[in-house]
């Protein structure tokens, strides 16, 4: 009887603990350009505070579409604002303003660098290149804001490859399958091997920025991670993947 009691007991401690365990791990739903900072900061992260921090990474919308579909995030990293809004507008975000944790730049990248890199035109036009699909991926639509802003999206929007995010788009570009690819200035330090050939002048589209915030949802240790993120340690971690500090 007494073995039956404790056996009883030591269930119903472990069914108690459930909660508490689960209410440790944070899951976060951040950008497809996030992953080598995502790698690292949940990696610190869990070593300075002993919270688990598993990451699911895609284009933005696609984030923000399984949000309002009921996914379980705790937290969301858009690489820009207009997704984030959108999730604000659902009321599938914590009532506070999401905060600036780090900036970018647009660029143009290539396995084999072109003799003459002063010409975005030239160079999209020599052959295939590849950008993320500017219908719903960030990056495809600051990349199709700065070639409208110069002039060029009617000219070379015929030789684009349109990838479901910007890690499709380098990855493209890594494999040779297409001469060049149009990606952020952090994504063209991640790859060895290919050339940073053009970067696209910073008032040719908007500011580039990554917002993060608690979902509606949001379990305890979520604030816990937006502070680490824009706090020194989360900064040095955006600092030496090639991302800017958050514009002031």
């Amino acid at each position: 009887m007494n073995r039956f009691l404790l056996t009883l007991f030591l269930a119903a401690a472990v069914v108690a603990a459930l909660p508490a365990m689960a209410s440790d791990r944070i899951t976060v739903f951040a950008a497809a350009s996030l992953k080598d900072v995502m790698d690292e900061a949940t990696a610190g992260f869990s070593a300075q505070t002993g919270h688990e921090a598993v990451v699911s990474l895609a284009a933005s919308s696609i984030l923000a579409r399984q949000i309002a579909a009921g996914a379980p995030a705790d937290i969301y990293i858009s690489a820009n604002r207009e997704w984030m809004n959108w999730l604000g507008e659902r009321s599938l975000i914590r009532g506070e303003s999401p905060r600036v944790v780090a900036g970018n730049s647009l660029v143009i990248v290539a396995a084999k660098a072109p003799a003459d890199r002063s010409k975005p035109g030239t160079i999209l036009t020599d052959g295939r290149f590849a950008m993320g699909d500017p219908r719903h991926v960030p990056a495809g639509r600051y990349a199709e804001a700065a070639l409208s802003s110069l002039g060029l999206w009617d000219r070379v929007k015929d030789h684009a490859v349109f990838g479901e995010n910007v890690r499709v788009a380098l990855e493209l570009a890594r494999r040779g399958e297409v001469a060049a690819a149009i990606v952020y200035g952090s994504d063209q330090k991640a790859v060895p091997g290919l050339s940073l050939v053009y970067t696209f002048p910073p008032e040719s589209h908007p500011p580039i920025v990554y917002l993060a915030a608690a979902t509606a949802n949001a379990g305890s240790g979520a604030d816990a991670f937006l502070g680490f993120l824009a706090g020194p340690a989360g900064q040095v971690i955006f600092e030496e993947f090639g991302f800017a500090p958050p514009p002031e």
